[in-house]
């Protein structure tokens, strides 16, 4: 080993020694809810003396801003939000990819609604979570019916905010992943318009801060080996997995049971082909003058070292 080599292994080395704590950000689904409920994380990590600390959120985009300022060490968002982060300069690499969001996520009305077919929400104020993965279906369903997004009207609301003005009818429309569509299919029955599933091929992923992912790189692939676990336990246990998403989210069962069942769980590396459908993604938005600026995806991607 040489002596740069040598310094740099000392120097990351003594790093991972001095870091107490490792904060994850999650949502209230998916695969990092159920690693949380398994402790797997804390498993992986209590035998190189870190605790793991977990930080909710109810969208991406606030936690890749959290992961940008250094809030949170890592965490786990649809495929828009970081692309929107990028734009914006965030300081966050791309560690993994895991499953779409796929038939979890979805643009619907209430059953009573005129609204028949995404053309029909030419016109009409559609509810969305602005930078959010169901921004990007919104989008894409859209131009897949040949309306172009100028032609609706999106009110930008969180998941809560989007809920409420759903519940009152102060939106025609509402694109939102689960649980929040779970939750809305249990209330109302809704019309179900599109779903990420039918429009689009994209991931969702797990992200680091950038400089925590370059002074601790063991400690993100530890993470990434560890939600494998969480992923084959879910798929050997899909009875359990919606009582352990109830009991880390207090989400009512109900919904995460339908939630759970069109879940696909997994996580693997990014490779070019997940890339370029990212960077597909990345190029609509800022045709349409969504994000302030171009961003290439493949700059944003962490390799682990010796990879």
């Amino acid at each position: 080993m040489g002596l740069v080599a040598a310094t740099v292994a000392l120097s990351f080395g003594a790093t991972a020694q001095e870091l107490k704590q490792f904060s994850i950000g999650y949502q209230k689904t998916g695969l990092p809810v159920i690693a949380r409920q398994q402790q797997v994380l804390e498993k992986a990590l209590g035998d190189k003396g870190v605790t793991v600390k977990w930080v909710e959120f109810t969208a991406g985009p606030p936690l890749v801003e959290a992961l940008n300022v250094g809030a949170i060490d890592a965490g786990w968002t649809g495929d828009a939000p970081p692309i929107f982060g990028q734009s914006a300069g965030a300081n966050i690499v791309y560690a993994a990819a895991l499953p779409s969001n796929g038939d979890g996520e979805a643009i619907f009305v209430k059953p009573a609604s005129q609204v028949q077919s995404v053309a029909d929400l030419k016109g009409k104020r559609v509810g969305v979570g602005k930078g959010t993965s169901a921004h990007n279906l919104l989008v894409a369903a859209l131009e897949k019916a040949g309306i172009p997004f100028d032609q609706i009207t999106p009110v930008y609301l969180s998941p809560a905010d989007a809920a409420a003005a759903f519940a009152s009818d102060q939106i025609d429309a509402w694109a939102v992943w689960d649980p929040f569509f779970a939750i809305a299919e249990t209330r109302y029955q809704p019309r179900v318009l599109a779903r990420s599933s039918d429009v689009l091929k994209v991931n969702t992923y797990f992200l680091a801060n950038k400089d925590f992912a370059k002074a601790h790189p063991e400690i993100v692939t530890t993470t990434i080996a560890a939600l494998g676990e969480a992923a084959k336990w879910a798929d050997q246990n899909r009875d359990k997995v919606a009582e352990a998403l109830h009991e880390v989210t207090g989400v009512p069962l109900d919904a995460q049971t339908i939630a759970a069942n069109r879940t696909k769980f997994g996580i693997f590396p990014i490779t070019d082909e997940i890339t370029a459908g990212q960077q597909a993604t990345a190029d609509r938005f800022y045709k349409l003058g969504l994000i302030p600026k171009a961003v290439r995806i493949s700059d944003a991607v962490w390799t682990a070292p010796g990879n």
